[in-house]
C-alpha cells in the first residue's frame, strides 16, 4: 500500500514477514519484487537501508547470494547517505567473499568506503576515518581474493586493482610517515652489539641467525616474542587504534606503545623484526630514537593490509627475500620508493637462511622416477599442477610417482579454499589408489624424506623464495620449477632467481624436462649433482650469512 501523501510503499508488518520468508524468495519474481522495493523513491536512507538488511537476510536463507547481492547494489544506488550507501556495498562484497567469488561491487565498495574516511578525516575525525580506512584495506586485501584461488588481480595488476586506496587521502595520510627524531646512532666501538629480535609467533625462519649472532663474541642478542606478551600483543592486533595513532588520534594508543616498547628500544642498538605484520606496525608507532630499525618482509605480507600500517620512515633497512616481492611491495606501497620528499628505508634482497650442507645424502637409483612436492597446505602451492605433471608422465611411463610432504591442502579456510580442495581431493581419489600418489603428512626429517625424490617440483603460483624446493635442489634432486605465474612475465620472478634450465611455463613443458634428464641414472645423477652444487654455492647459509653480518654488524 502507499502513503498518497509521500508516495511511500509501506507494506502491513504480516504481509513483509510472508514476503520475506524464505519460500518466496527462492523464486525469482520474489527476489525481484524486493528490489523493487529497496529501489522505490521517497523512502528515507535509513528505512531503505534497514529493509534491504532484512532482505539480504533471507536471501541468504533462502540460498540466493546472487539475489541478495544485486538488492544491496540497488539499495546502493537510490542511498544518499555516504556512511549507509558504504555499508551496503561492503555486505554486498563480503557476501560474494564468503561464497569463494571475487565481488562484482569490490571496485564500488573500496571507492565508497574511502571517500567516506576521507570527508571525515578532512572534518577532523580521525578514528571515524581510521575504521573506514581498515574496513576499506580488509576489504582490498581480503585472502579470497590473493590466498585462496591461484590467481589475484594485486598480481596482475597493483596500480589498477589499488587505484581507490593509492587515490584516498586518508589511506596517503597514513602512508605519509611521522619519521624519527634521529638518525640511527653508530654501532658502539667499546662493547658488543645489541642487537634484538622482534617477532609474533613465528620465528620459523630466524633460527640460523638468530643462534649465529648469539654465539657471535661481537653481539648480545635477545628475543621479544609478542605472542608471550598480552598488552603488547593485544596493541599489535588493534588495527583501528593504530591507524587512529598515525593519522593523530588516540593519543593514549601512542602513550602505552611507548611505555611498554621504550625499555627494548633503549636497550637495543639493532632491531631486527622478521616478517612486516603487526610487530613491525606497533614498533614504527613509536619514535625509535638512535636505535636502527630492520624489518623482514617474506612474501604474504604484501598480499595483506600490514605494509599501510608500518611506517616506514622510522625503518632503515627493508629486507626482502625476492626481488619480486621487492618490485611487488614497492609497487603496492609507492611511498617505499624513494622520491626525495620523505626518508624511506634501504632495500636489500638477502635469501632465506637455509641449511643446505644437511640436505646431501645419497639417493638410490628407483628415486630417479619419483617427484616430489614440499609444503602444500595453502591453495598457493598448487599441488594439482604437480599432478597434471605427474599425470602426463605417466601417460609415458607408469613408473614415475609423486611424493606430497607436508599438511594437506587446508580446506577450512574459505569457501575458495573449500572449492580448490574438492578439486585437489578428486585427483587424489583417481591416482592414490595405484600408489601413483602418496601423502607423507608433516615430517620431522625432511632430509631423510628427500633420499627418495628424484626430481623436486615447485609448483607454486607464488612464492618468495621457495626454501622446499632449494632444500630439494641442494639434495640432488632434479629441480622443475614452475614459473610462478604471479610474477611470469615480470622483470624479476622464478626466471631470474633460478638458473634458465630449472624454470618451465606449463605442465607440458615439465613433463618434457623430466622424461629427457631421467632418461637415464646416468643423466639423472649428473643432472641433480649440477643442481645441488649451484644450491649450495649460492643459497647456503655459509654463504648467506656473510650478506647478514653486511648488513647487521659494524
Amino acid at each position: 500500500m502507499t502513503n498518497g501523501k509521500r508516495g511511500v510503499l509501506r507494506l502491513p508488518g504480516a504481509v513483509a514477514r510472508s514476503a520475506l520468508h524464505p519460500r518466496v524468495l527462492r523464486t525469482g519474481a520474489g527476489a525481484r519484487a524486493w528490489r523493487i522495493v529497496v529501489s522505490a523513491p521517497g523512502l528515507s536512507d535509513s528505512l531503505r537501508f534497514r529493509i534491504a538488511q532484512r532482505v539480504r537476510d533471507s536471501l541468504d536463507k533462502a540460498n540466493r547470494p546472487e539475489g541478495a547481492v544485486l538488492t544491496l547494489s540497488s539499495a546502493a544506488r537510490r542511498t544518499s547517505s555516504a556512511r549507509h550507501r558504504a555499508d551496503l556495498l561492503g555486505d554486498a562484497a563480503r557476501l560474494e567473499l564468503a561464497r569463494g567469488r571475487s565481488p562484482r561491487a569490490l571496485t564500488a565498495a573500496l571507492t565508497t568506503e574511502l571517500s567516506y574516511a576521507d570527508a571525515q578525516l578532512a572534518a577532523g575525525e580521525a578514528t571515524v576515518a581510521a575504521a573506514s580506512v581498515i574496513r576499506a584495506l580488509r576489504l582490498a586485501f581480503h585472502r579470497v581474493l590473493h590466498f585462496d584461488r591461484t590467481t589475484s588481480p594485486l598480481a596482475q595488476d597493483p596500480g589498477a586493482y589499488l587505484t581507490p586506496v593509492h587515490a584516498s587521502t586518508a589511506v596517503r595520510a597514513l602512508a605519509e610517515g611521522a619519521g624519527r627524531s634521529a638518525e640511527p646512532a653508530d654501532p658502539p666501538a667499546d662493547r658488543p652489539l645489541r642487537l634484538l629480535f622482534v617477532t609474533r609467533g613465528n620465528a620459523n625462519f630466524l633460527r640460523q641467525i638468530h643462534d649465529h649472532y648469539l654465539a657471535h663474541p661481537k653481539v648480545e642478542v635477545r628475543s621479544l616474542d609478542l605472542a608471550d606478551e598480552p598488552a603488547l600483543d593485544e596493541l599489535a592486533n588493534s588495527l583501528t587504534r593504530m591507524a587512529a595513532h598515525r593519522l593523530g588520534d588516540d593519543s593514549e594508543f601512542g602513550r602505552q606503545a611507548e611505555e611498554l616498547l621504550r625499555p627494548h628500544l633503549d636497550w637495543a642498538d639493532t632491531v631486527f623484526v622478521d616478517w612486516c605484520v603487526g610487530p613491525a606496525a606497533l614498533l614504527t608507532s613509536v619514535d625509535p630514537g638512535t636505535t636502527r630499525i630492520v624489518v623482514r618482509l617474506h612474501s604474504a605480507e604484501t598480499f595483506s593490509l600490514w605494509p599501510f600500517l608500518v611506517d616506514f620512515s622510522r625503518v632503515d633497512d627493508l629486507v626482502f627475500v625476492g626481488a619480486h616481492l621487492r618490485d611487488l611491495t614497492v609497487a603496492v606501497v609507492p611511498q617505499l620508493a624513494p622520491t626525495g620528499q620523505q626518508r624511506v628505508p634501504r632495500l636489500h634482497v638477502i635469501a632465506n637462511a637455509m641449511d643446505l650442507a644437511g640436505q646431501v645424502r645419497h639417493k638410490a637409483d628407483d628415486a630417479r622416477f619419483t617427484l616430489g612436492v614440499t609444503g602444500i597446505s595453502s591453495v598457493a602451492k598448487d599441488p594439482r599442477w604437480a599432478i597434471e605433471v605427474l599425470r602426463i608422465l605417466r601417460a609415458e611411463d607408469s613408473r614415475y610417482r609423486l611424493l606430497l610432504i607436508g599438511e594437506d591442502v587446508d580446506a577450512k579456510l574459505s569457501a575458495a579454499a573449500r572449492a580448490y580442495a574438492r578439486l585437489y581431493r578428486g585427483d587424489l581419489a583417481e591416482l592414490e589408489p595405484s600408489g601413483a600418489v602418496r601423502r607423507l603428512g608433516q615430517l620431522d626429517d625432511i632430509p631423510a624424506a628427500l633420499t627418495d625424490v628424484g626430481v623436486i617440483l615447485s609448483s607454486s603460483v607464488r612464492e618468495s623464495f621457495h626454501c622446499g624446493f632449494v632444500e630439494g635442489a641442494a639434495s640432488g634432486a632434479v629441480p622443475v620449477g614452475r614459473d610462478w605465474p604471479f610474477f611470469a612475465g615480470k622483470a624479476n620472478g622464478a626466471r631470474t632467481l633460478f638458473p634458465a634450465d630449472w624454470v618451465v611455463a606449463s605442465p607440458e613443458e615439465a613433463a618434457e624436462r623430466i622424461l629427457k634428464v631421467t632418461a637415464t641414472p646416468e643423466s639423472w645423477r649428473k643432472a641433480g649433482e649440477a643442481a645441488s652444487a649451484h644450491a649450495m654455492a649460492a643459497w647456503d647459509w655459509t654463504v648467506v650469512r656473510e650478506e647478514f653480518d653486511r648488513l647487521l654488524l659494524p
